[in-house]
Formats: structure tokens, C-alpha cells, sequence
């Protein structure tokens, strides 16, 4: 789905640039066509400084976004969540961060879980960077307790693990 939205853009590398920045952050389009985020509006010009472009890149492109049906739907229900890994230290809480060797591949997360869990470890979040926006793909596993011995040894002994860091 992903690769059909950026189809879609491929006309515009700018307004491509701005589907990508808005996907990679979460931030969704109103049906006024205005950029948000869980619903609180973001304005244009914030977007434009950030990514590096003009704002009525911006706001063609949230528009373009409203005016076709299913980029609508995507856009319209899209959530930002908080990323615990940035305030972890000062929560007391561990982060897990794994590069995979082929992001593409099945099972990585399913493997790295299963290992916590037979440690009883009690994961309090978790999430993928998506291959397809990400330029380093990885899986991040935030954790009330630091680890116990052994744990990061085998982490790093699974097959899909091209690096990890805590």
C-alpha cells in the first residue's frame, strides 16, 4: 500500500516529500485539508521549515491528500503515539534497539517477544520503524526492568539481528 501512495506522488518529489514526513511522524490530514496531529492542527509553515520546502507545498499536497478517497481514509484516521524511548532514562525503563539484517523478513519481532517473554519481562512498548520510510529500519522494545543476565546474549544470537543496543 505504502509504495502505491508513493506512486501517487511521484509526479511531485516535493509533495512525495511531504506524504513521506507526514507518514514517518503519524500526523494526519483534516477534512478541511489542514495537517494534524491527533487532531490539533499543525500549521503549514512548521511543516515547510521542517522538511525544507515552501508552505504551499504543504498545503497542496494535504489537499491533494483530502481530494482522493483513499488517501483520505488513511490520512483522516492516521495517530501520533509517544515514543517512551526518548524519556526512558528518566522513567527508569530500558530500551531495546535492534537493526535487523532484513527488515523485510517475517519473524523478527515474534523472536525478539518470545525471549522477553521467557524471562518474564513485561514489555511496555514496542514499535517499528517501516522499512519503506525508514533509511535504518528497527525495532525498538521498551521494558520496565532492566535486563537480566544472558537476555542481551541472546537477543544478539538471533539470526535476524544485525545489531543491537540498549
Amino acid at each position: 500500500m505504502w509504495e502505491t501512495l508513493m506512486q501517487e506522488f511521484a509526479d511531485s518529489p516535493a509533495q512525495a516529500r511531504v506524504v513521506k514526513f507526514l507518514l514517518e511522524n503519524g500526523f494526519g490530514v483534516s477534512e478541511k485539508g489542514r495537517i494534524t496531529c491527533n487532531d490539533i492542527e499543525i500549521p503549514a509553515t512548521h511543516i515547510a521549515r521542517t522538511i525544507g520546502t515552501d508552505r504551499r507545498v504543504v498545503d497542496a499536497t494535504a489537499r491533494r491528500i483530502q481530494s482522493m478517497d483513499w488517501t483520505s481514509k488513511v490520512f483522516s484516521s492516521m495517530r501520533a503515539t509517544p515514543d517512551l524511548s526518548k524519556v526512558a532514562e528518566a522513567l527508569g525503563l530500558t530500551v531495546i534497539t535492534i537493526l535487523p539484517t532484513d527488515a523485510h523478513e517475517k519473524g523478527i519481532v515474534g523472536a525478539a517477544v518470545r525471549i522477553l517473554s521467557e524471562h518474564d519481562l513485561a514489555i511496555r512498548q514496542i514499535f517499528v520503524t517501516d522499512p519503506y520510510f525508514a533509511e535504518s529500519p528497527r525495532l525498538v522494545i521498551i521494558l520496565d526492568e532492566p535486563l537480566p543476565l544472558g537476555v542481551i546474549e541472546e537477543l544478539r544470537a538471533l539470526p535476524q539481528v544485525q545489531k543491537l543496543m540498549i
